[in-house]
């Protein structure tokens, strides 16, 4: 069987933020909107939709998609009878937004307000502890309503979240071609559909094609065609791959990292750009393409090194117990093909990290 979801609307455009009221009436009278803090102090003051404040009950996220999180916004949910909830922020506020939804049937509208990952458009979400350390990936009964990108917005953004959603969306294709070749079953649980590897190879390429016209664009602040291909691909494109065709060791390698805290500090897609190194690494990649990639990732920004992401490659006992997560029997990296053990990805996890070393002079 073969499946693919996709969200029900995607909006992008400059000023497209003005267009949240006429879709919250859409779907009935009033809404939660989950704001990060900086949704709250800057970007809702500055471009604020008319009405929005008689439509909406605004509640700021408090830092982390945990378990006292969901129910805290759950509980919300239901006092204020709302007819449907409003995610507006960064990939943690969007999972918090999505999940409670979900447990409440009730409809979510999704508004990133940075290009840092690929959550906004698929319906799963990922869920960690208090303290920050992955727990496991929820699955909703229903991907987003809408999702609404408002590319001034994003364009006002910091550059490191536009980088984080590239190495984010980097992982796309090699992970949708791995689970493609090995006939293992996508995120939404049947095999790729021609128009899932197809999204997925359009991906990369687009990062290949305007991924450095764009950092110059967000650098300057300005809305550039190049931007609006680079924000579509970390957004839609990665997001209908990743879930249309699966993921495999680049995601399953961010997990096992988030057991340290030093990388914490890291965002998602920084974690996941060096799951790719290795899972090229693992699948003995041909030199044409590590070059490419390793290229990529240095123009972009990107770590090609552990000491980027605040590791130190000589401590192995910290580094095997990042391979040792990575393996969990119900991660990920199992769709890579052959036996995975933690002593192989411990080897291409420090292949990785000595080629991107070396490339440094290092």
């Amino acid at each position: 069987m073969q499946k693919a979801m996709f969200p029900g609307q995607y909006i992008q455009g400059t000023g497209v933020l003005k267009e949240l009221p006429t879709l919250i009436r859409s779907f009935g009278s009033k809404a939660l909107l989950l704001a990060s803090p900086t949704v709250s102090s800057v970007i809702l003051p500055a471009h604020k939709p008319p009405d929005i404040e008689d439509l909406c009950t605004i509640e700021e996220f408090r830092g982390e998609c945990c378990e006292s999180e969901l129910q805290r916004i759950s509980t919300l949910i239901r006092d204020h009878k709302v007819d449907l909830v409003i995610g507006m922020g960064g990939g943690k506020v969007i999972d918090t937004a999505k999940i409670t939804a979900d447990w409440e049937g009730l409809p979510v509208i999704i508004i990133p307000t940075i290009a840092s990952t690929d959550a906004p458009c698929s319906g799963c979400a990922v869920k960690y502890s208090a303290e920050g350390v992955f727990e496991e990936v929820l699955f909703q009964k229903h991907n987003p309503s809408v999702v609404l990108v408002d590319l001034n917005i994003i364009a006002a953004s910091p550059v490191r979240f536009l980088v984080s959603g590239m190495g984010d969306a980097l992982a796309t294709w090699f992970e949708a071609h791995t689970c493609s070749q090995n006939h293992e079953l996508n995120e939404c649980g049947g095999h790729s559909t021609l128009a899932g590897i197809g999204i997925a190879k359009l991906c990369y390429d687009t990062l290949m094609e305007y991924g450095y016209q764009a950092i110059i664009a967000n650098e300057e602040r300005i809305v550039t065609p190049a931007l609006a291909n680079i924000t579509e691909a970390n957004i839609l494109l990665s997001g209908i791959g990743f879930e249309s065709c699966g993921i495999a060791c680049a995601h399953a390698v961010h997990n096992g990292l988030t057991v340290l805290p030093q990388t914490h500090a890291c965002y998602h897609g920084e974690k996941v750009a060096f799951g790719v190194l290795t899972g090229l690494h693992l699948n003995s990649a041909e030199c044409e393409v590590l070059d490419e990639v390793y290229k990529f990732c240095e123009v972009s920004g990107l770590p090609t090194t552990l000491a980027e992401l605040g590791v130190n490659y000589q401590d192995q006992e910290q580094i095997m117990s990042v391979a040792i997560a990575t393996c969990v029997p119900e991660s990920s990296i199992h769709k890579e093909a052959g036996e995975i053990t933690p002593d192989l990805v411990y080897s291409a996890i420090m292949m990785a990290d000595a080629l991107g070393r070396k490339r440094k002079g290092l």
